[in-house]
């Protein structure tokens, strides 16, 4: 669950949503500078659903008693945020197994990216053992996607990370525009043609952002969104989860 705070309150959008915002600008991303992706459905669908793991825990998400609202993704304690990500692959699998890929690779990533939960030693056991899981699928799975007729082509190591790397910036540029931009902000080690440039988005008022160097296929790009408003805090569980189910 992500978090926007505006002048009438909290407004949390769930992570499946989030996620889909991510497979939105997949599918209008590349241009002479950028290049196209391949497998293109395949990589749309694994931005898309790059998220996932979430679905379980959104519908009934709990409480962060110190703050009043429910967790945002970076407030869950770790136990948790290692289960999701464990089932992540499970529910991803059924959509088809390139998909599958891309989201287990962005999982161990963020893991890799964010060391926050070095604080104790059993959050560390608990991320390695998640890691170690992950590795051992994702080997398993490429070598099964190598032996593919159709998807070997795509199997390969660049291929993968230049997937990896997308899906990466499509989720960071997701959580800035769903977050919310006052300032401008800077994108580095974006993908192109021919080797790596840094974007900038620039909010320039009623919700238009400015993105340059463009990176879109598309003059004009328009996103839309659901986020439910929580206009109080609450210090009971199932009373926020009610609110949420009613808010606008």
């Amino acid at each position: 669950m992500l978090h926007r705070q505006e002048s009438a309150g909290l407004v949390v959008i769930t992570q499946p949503t989030h996620s889909w915002v991510a497979g939105c600008i997949a599918r209008v991303w590349g241009n002479e500078q950028f290049g196209l992706f391949v497998p293109r459905e395949e990589v749309c669908l694994g931005a898309e659903q790059h998220d996932i793991g979430w679905v379980v825990w959104e519908t009934a998400p709990t409480l962060n008693t110190k703050t009043g609202y429910p967790y945002n993704f970076m407030e869950l304690p770790t136990a948790i945020h290692t289960n999701i990500w464990s089932g992540a692959k499970h529910l991803a699998l059924p959509f088809g197994r390139y998909a599958t890929l891309l989201v287990s690779l962005h999982g161990t990533g963020l893991f890799e990216r964010f060391r926050n939960w070095q604080k104790t030693l059993e959050s560390s056991r608990l991320v390695q053992a998640y890691l170690d899981q992950e590795y051992a699928f994702q080997e398993q799975l490429i070598a099964n996607l190598e032996q593919d007729s159709y998807y070997a082509a795509y199997a390969t190591p660049e291929n993968i990370q230049r997937n990896r790397s997308l899906v990466a910036i499509w989720d960071t540029l997701s959580l800035a525009l769903c977050m919310g931009l006052d300032e401008s902000r800077h994108f580095h080690h974006i993908p192109t043609a021919l080797g790596e440039t840094t974007i900038t988005l620039t909010p320039v008022g009623n919700d238009i952002i400015k993105v340059s160097p463009w990176v879109f296929h598309q003059d004009k790009v328009t996103l839309v969104y659901e986020g439910r408003l929580l206009e109080d805090k609450f210090t009971n569980e199932i009373l926020m989860r009610q609110t949420l189910n009613n808010a606008k």
